[in-house]
């Protein structure tokens, strides 16, 4: 967003330079992202002046060539010309000696001493071409003026010079979205007032042409105001007009038109100006019109209606997209003689889906989608209005048309010292928070020891809670004037040094990028369909957005599962069907105790463990993959004690539950069918969704590597016969627990389940690693570690042990 220093003096008074202006609005939240100088003639004219020929003769050595002399104030010169229309006595500009001229058509040059053909040349007379202000290059410029030679030629032209501020604006700054919505800021910070321009002078001049006005949304448009201005003279804006739109990177197109968009970006409130003429029956009606209806916009482009969007509207049919687009058979052009101008106040909510169904982005819909002044329609029309006349002639012809059933209030909101003091983190003085609310144009009342109340006018849509309120109290005040406390230290040094959560994510995703897999960052924001038709997640629960981007992205996702499925099928659809993929990602839910969120860790395999070759046949990915992966995991942070519990449910065909204590860590499966389905992908994929939040509140940290041990490591073997129920895990953690710190790990390389043993059973054929790292083990000790694991398996899972 642009705004010009110039046109913010008209409204504050400002003594301060550009960059200690953008300072203080940075320091406030409005980030200014630079700063630029703003010229209606390149260049700024310098060092041209206004000069007075007094000599002319031809030159000896060019029959097209004059040698002048030229008084330029300060110096007469001598300056050799080739325009056919130089003559002694003539009013000229002149760009002096080390100038720079920006001509219509190429490059900028210099202006340079010189010998011309053998005379001297110490400046330039100039067409109007060559110092960028027309095209006509026929001769020099000769000037009717009384003004002294030496007079900078800026002057004469009136050259307008600014400097314009891009801020980069934050969705929820609307109210800063405009040269007004600036100056209120600094106003709070330089506790000065400011000007807004009377409208005193407005007074309708007839009723000969009212316009009617229905609104039969009127909870998509709360408030519709318009007049309309006869016998106007469409054409050019005046200059100054031109050079304000110009600064702010925008065309000047006719003056009613600029006149409209001076006031939006001047107030932060869109007109409309219809041709009053083009509008059948004298009536405006407000509403939405049937889903596939054809309108045709001012860029010629026929649009198909959604039926959600807002229409504005004739007894015949559209007129335009309200608070979007204009209509290609009712705008202002230049033979329109009487206008409809129209101020109102639409819903940022139909404003926003009927801008991103149609891809239309406008400076109208970029303000109303954010939220307008409800209280501005009125006063912005009669400033325009006002200005119209100026500018175009002409006379009101209508009374005022406000239709404004229901008011907006101010919202009251309850604020106490203490909250203030404990969020800024400093004490302020009560008397300094009034005075900043009140500069604020909010409104202190109910004043109370503890704290008091406030009236949030609402044009403010950011400012709905108590931490709303103090979050402005602070930025007036100021964040560097928070100081930090000298004794934010600790007091102690802990035993074990504290988690890096940051690290613990770096450090897994890099092991999971070098087993080959993929990371993936995907949108927050999902489909409600999945919520709806997955079987697993509860429609209920989802967390919906009041400003949608669009339908499909109304709500917060409530699982990793179904971006990640986005991204698996636009990469199938696209032949790579063998992926590896993970996430570190938030989901969100609403439940009884309101909004929750959790970090999770996604991990998504299919397709073939690794490309076909003529060494290796294509073997498909299988649980047993993407279970070592969460196992590597595990390991990798230190994890111990995790329960295993074998599901069949949604979402998957089968999976493991993976429980610590009386909290689920995550899920590892199979997907259902259906659920591919649903996300779009046609192949199998096995998903593991693990929280990640418990993940690191639990782990011990980054697993820690020591030497390898000087002394020998032994294997013995056992198979045992055990219940078909019994899992392996429960076998493990028996094991872990007898085997003490000599068992390094187990492995497993058979399992049998048939009709050699008996019904119900299963033989585990178990490797046992065994060493320790400061002696050889002994037979002995060997031994009596073997005795204590089989003592252990016979009487905790009741194993039988094969000999």
């Amino acid at each position: 967003m642009k705004i010009s220093i110039n046109r913010l003096k008209d409204f504050i008074a400002l003594d301060q330079k550009p960059e200690e202006i953008a300072a203080l609005l940075t320091g406030s939240g409005l980030e200014v992202e630079g700063i630029e100088v703003f010229e209606s003639i390149k260049g700024g004219l310098d060092g041209v002046v206004i000069g007075q020929v007094m000599t002319c003769a031809k030159h000896p050595n060019a029959d097209k060539l004059s040698v002048t002399t030229v008084d330029i104030g300060t110096a007469i010169v001598p300056i050799v010309c080739g325009a056919p229309n130089v003559a002694a006595g003539q009013k000229v500009v002149v760009a002096t000696e080390g100038s720079t001229l920006y001509p219509i058509s190429g490059e900028p040059f210099e202006i340079k001493k010189a010998k011309i053909r053998g005379e001297v040349s110490q400046g330039m007379i100039c067409a109007e071409d060559e110092i960028g202000i027309g095209e006509s290059h026929a001769g020099i410029m000769v000037l009717d003026t009384d003004l002294p030679n030496g007079t900078p030629a800026a002057e004469y032209f009136k050259v307008s010079k600014d400097h314009v501020l891009e801020i980069g604006l934050t969705p929820n700054r609307a109210d800063a979205a405009s040269h007004l919505g600036v100056a209120r800021d600094l106003k709070a910070l330089l506790k000065r007032e400011i000007c807004i321009p009377s409208v005193d002078a407005f007074q309708s001049d007839s009723n000969q042409r009212p316009i009617s006005v229905v609104v039969e949304n009127a909870a998509d448009c709360p408030k519709y105001s318009g007049l309309t201005i006869s016998n106007v003279e469409v054409g050019p804006s005046p200059a100054w007009l031109q050079n304000y739109l110009r600064t702010l990177d925008l065309e000047p197109i006719n003056n009613i038109v600029d006149v409209t968009n001076f006031i939006l970006h001047d107030l932060g409130q869109p007109l409309h100006a219809f041709d009053a003429d083009k509008i059948q029956g004298g009536k405006i009606i407000v509403k939405k019109l049937p889903k596939g209806t054809t309108f045709v916009t001012l860029d010629d482009k026929e649009r198909k209606l959604s039926g959600g969007e807002l229409m504005i509207c004739d007894e015949k049919g559209g007129l335009c997209i309200a608070g979007i687009f204009g209509g290609k058979g009712s705008g202002v052009s230049d033979t329109t003689q009487n206008i409809f101008l129209e101020s109102a106040y639409f819903s940022p909510d139909v404003i926003r889906r009927g801008s991103q169904f149609h891809g239309l982005k406008t400076d109208a819909s970029f303000r109303f989608e954010r939220g307008t002044d409800p209280n501005m329609p009125i006063y912005a029309l009669k400033r325009a209005a006002l200005l119209i006349k100026e500018i175009a002639g002409g006379e009101i012809s209508s009374e005022v048309v406000d239709v404004y059933p229901n008011p907006i209030q101010n919202l009251e909101i309850e604020v106490s010292y203490r909250n203030i003091n404990r969020l800024i983190g400093k004490e302020l003085e009560k008397s300094e928070i009034r005075t900043t609310l009140g500069l604020l144009d909010i409104r202190v009342f109910d004043e109370q020891e503890n704290g008091f109340k406030v009236s949030v006018p609402p044009y403010r849509v950011d400012v709905t809670r108590e931490a709303d309120v103090i979050e402005e109290i602070l930025r007036i005040h100021g964040f560097d004037n928070v100081p930090l406390s000298e004794t934010l230290k600790a007091d102690s040094l802990a035993e074990h040094p504290a988690k890096d959560f940051n690290k613990l994510q770096y450090r897994l995703s890099e092991i999971l990028s070098g087993i080959g897999f993929y990371e993936i960052i995907t949108n927050s924001l999902t489909k409600p369909v999945y919520s709806e038709k997955s079987g697993f997640l509860n429609p209920e629960q989802n967390v919906e957005i009041l400003n949608k981007l669009s339908e499909d992205l109304g709500v917060m996702r409530q699982s990793l599962l179904f971006s990640g499925l986005e991204v698996l099928a636009y990469n199938i659809n696209r032949r790579q069907t063998d992926l590896k993929m993970f996430e570190f990602g938030t989901v969100y839910a609403k439940t009884e105790n309101g909004y929750q969120e959790e970090k999770r860790l996604g991990i998504f395999m299919t397709g073939d463990k690794h490309i076909e070759s003529w060494q290796m046949a294509s073997v498909p990915v299988g649980f047993a993959d993407l279970y070592s992966v969460v196992d590597l995991i595990l390991e990798k942070l230190g994890y111990e004690g995790a329960e295993v519990e074998i599901i069949h449910e949604a979402p998957y065909d089968y999976a493991l539950k993976l429980t610590l204590g009386t909290k689920v860590l995550g899920t590892v499966g199979l997907l259902q069918e259906e659920i591919c389905k649903l996300g779009e992908v046609k192949q199998e994929v096995f998903f593991a969704e693990l929280s990640w939040d418990l993940l690191t509140k639990k782990a011990k940290g980054l697993k820690k590597y020591q030497e390898i041990s000087k002394f020998p490591e032994v294997r013995r073997d056992l198979s045992l016969v055990i219940d078909r129920q019994v899992s392996f895990d429960k076998i493990k953690k028996v094991a872990v627990k007898a085997g003490g710190k000599l068992l390094q790990r187990i492995g497993v390389f058979d399992v049998y389940q048939g009709d050699k043993i008996e019904a119900g059973k299963k033989a585990y054929a178990l490797s046992f690693f065994l060493q320790d790292s400061e002696q050889t083990l002994t037979d002995q000790v060997i031994e009596r570690t073997m005795s204590r694991l089989i003592q252990s398996f016979e009487n905790e899972v009741g194993a039988f042990i094969r000999k």
